[in-house]
């Protein structure tokens, strides 16, 4: 309800921006008219009649006005006007606090001309740090801009600058992508992917509060889930079918990339698009747990031919040594064997 209630204030400010700590309402026919108008009609009363006098006859008394800000006809040595001292000091407050809040009022000239620009460029940062970068920006600033423009009823236009952005940034990345040659085309994209990834770990949290009371409450999505479905449209899918081939090609060939890169690569896919594995089920299969069916009695001859397969390959490019270690191993083992043997019969 609390959401909602922000969303619909009529005034341009946050529901709570208009409360005091006790949570009253000081909008118009709320809490502070209630307590201005019975608090000064008794005042009135007692100032004219005495502590024991009964109510007036006829019309009720005017609110009495304000002078220099203190009520007319209260004298602050008496009883009543010990009385009436908390009232006085609630209707101050009240337009002190009002006035403060009409005055920063953020208009959609001062959203556009200063607000989204520091949001931009924290964007700008976010989006094309390298990891472990220092990104001399402060996430407080950022945080606290974000929360007075949904507060000010900028969500709307907020979350659609914030879309244009990323979108932009993407197209970007995905014609250098297709500028890339084929020898460096998966590491570029394994970067690319990971940047944006990167980023998303910051930029998300920073919008935190319009996604609470926009996109959630009004278009019942989540932030998270609509970046990375742009990274999908605008990067991923464009480049799926050349990555790919060149991704199996990596496989046959050992170590033509980095074990590391493959992995994040075959994650990264699967988490942009989960079906992406029927594309190659078997590359999938080597990086992300139960992706294949489950092995089966049957089928362990094949799954041993693959084996051979793959130590003949390791071979062939010179990688000897675990075999070389193994051999040096059984022969340690059966001169130690030897050795405990004879030993055991009485032989020196």
């Amino acid at each position: 309800m609390e959401e909602e209630s922000m969303e619909e204030e009529g005034g341009g400010g946050c529901e709570a921006m208009m409360d005091d700590q006790n949570h009253n309402n000081w909008g118009a026919g709320g809490y502070g008219r209630h307590l201005l108008g019975p608090a000064v009609a008794p005042l009135g009363d007692r100032l004219l009649h005495g502590p024991t006098a009964g109510p007036p006859a006829g019309p009720e008394l005017p609110a009495v006005p304000e002078a220099n800000g203190v009520l007319r006809g209260c004298e602050p040595g008496g009883a009543a006007g010990k009385g009436g001292a908390g009232a006085i000091a609630a209707a101050i407050n009240i337009n002190a606090s009002t006035s403060k809040f009409l005055m920063n009022v953020i208009t959609i000239e001062d959203y556009k001309s200063t607000y989204w620009p520091k949001l931009d460029s924290a964007i700008d940062q976010l989006l094309t740090q390298s990891p472990g970068d220092y990104i001399p920006i402060s996430y407080e600033q950022i945080y606290s801009c974000v929360y007075k423009c949904v507060c000010q009823q900028h969500s709307e236009q907020m979350y659609s600058d914030l879309i244009k952005k990323i979108t932009n940034h993407l197209e970007r990345v995905s014609k250098e992508l297709q500028a890339s040659p084929p020898d460096l085309y998966i590491e570029r994209f394994n970067v690319a992917l990971g940047q944006y990834m990167g980023a998303l770990q910051s930029i998300v949290p920073l919008f935190i509060y319009m996604n609470k009371f926009y996109i959630e409450t009004k278009l019942n999505r989540d932030l998270k889930d609509d970046l990375i479905k742009l990274f999908t449209e605008h990067v991923a899918e464009k480049h799926i079918y050349n990555l790919m081939p060149l991704l199996l090609e990596a496989q046959s060939t050992p170590f033509q990339i980095t074990p590391s890169t493959m992995a994040n690569i075959v994650k990264g896919l699967y988490t942009l698009r989960p079906e992406w594995v029927q594309m190659a089920p078997a590359l999938f299969s080597k990086f992300i747990p139960n992706i294949l069916p489950p092995a089966v009695e049957s089928e362990l001859q094949e799954y041993a031919a693959q084996d051979q397969k793959l130590q003949r390959e390791l071979m062939q490019n010179g990688f000897t040594r675990g075999d070389q270690s193994r051999k040096r191993a059984g022969e340690e083992l059966t001169y130690n064997g030897s050795s405990a043997c004879a030993s055991s019969r009485g032989y020196r």
